[in-house]
């Protein structure tokens, strides 16, 4: 097996050199990333293959922000710069051209991404591109270089460089692909699969959180509602109105009549409850 499926086009969606020239020992991605990234796809030893990836995007991605650095424009083709501009408009994003230090900054969901996209590898730069990635990833927490090697010769020189110019597995993540248009779909990819990622863990948090506030407020219920007289909806116009437990046994009868919709007689009993040791350790029958 080459890593390819399909014919002519759609051989630019796929990375054969990952397995036929062993760019497999740089690290790439996470499992569980590549499999947020592309769901249908499956994993091949250290590196990955994905039989069904579409030019154009899912049709609930867009709506983010993708700012371009203005050199790294001035320095391209203009029709890479066109194809850019058609892919992101068909993809429901807004292009900013801003003079920023990366080449590209994606917002998608809440999260920027910063990529350096090397769009020919040059054998003979591989110093000032090392440096400038060392110099950027202390400055981005969410860097990821996407770097051209459309020939064999190309990729040798960008094996050898990595590990020349020392760089850490993953720190930051490099993404070799075949050609310059690749490269920019795998870009737009991976900075929506990452606002995907945030947006499932603040959903998943927010949803912790709501269960947490739930099985506390039915404690909250249970213990008020121990008090004699002190039903459901007393509990919680106490909890509106004066708040925790440690704050109801501290307020007075006249702060719990004035702040609720309690009788006095309630309110009375609210407060020997917490304060009258007579009250609260003799036996209740409700």
């Amino acid at each position: 097996m080459d890593g390819c499926f399909g014919k002519s086009k759609a051989r630019r969606h796929c990375i054969p050199e990952l397995l036929s020239h062993n760019l497999s020992a740089i690290h790439l991605y996470p499992r569980s990333f590549v499999h947020c990234l592309y769901p249908h796809s499956f994993v091949h030893g250290s590196s990955f293959i994905s039989p069904d990836i579409n030019i154009f995007l899912p049709a609930n991605l867009g709506r983010g922000i993708c700012m371009m650095s203005t050199s790294w424009r001035d320095k391209q083709d203009h029709h890479l710069i066109n194809f850019i501009g058609a892919f992101l408009a068909a993809n429901s994003y807004r292009l900013n051209f801003l003079p920023i230090s990366p080449d590209f900054i994606f917002n998608n969901g809440g999260l920027s991404v910063a990529f350096i996209f090397e769009t020919n590898w040059d054998c003979g730069n591989g110093a000032a591109v090392f440096s400038r990635v060392n110099a950027l990833k202390r400055q981005y927490k969410n860097l990821y270089v996407i770097v051209a090697v459309p020939t064999v010769e190309q990729i040798e020189s960008f094996n050898q460089s990595y590990f020349k110019y020392g760089m850490e597995l993953g720190c930051p993540t490099f993404v070799p692909v075949n050609d310059s248009e690749m490269g920019f779909e795998m870009m737009l990819k991976i900075a929506h699969a990452r606002g995907v990622c945030k947006q499932q863990d603040i959903s998943s948090t927010m949803r912790n959180e709501r269960e947490q506030a739930v099985q506390s407020m039915d404690a909250y219920i249970r213990v008020v509602t121990s008090i004699p007289g002190i039903d459901d909806h007393d509990a919680n116009m106490l909890a509106q109105a004066i708040g925790s437990i440690e704050a109801i046994a501290k307020a007075s009868k006249t702060s719990i009549l004035e702040n609720t919709d309690l009788s006095t007689d309630k309110a009375e009993t609210i407060v020997r409850f917490f304060r009258d040791p007579q009250f609260y350790l003799s036996p209740k029958i409700n």
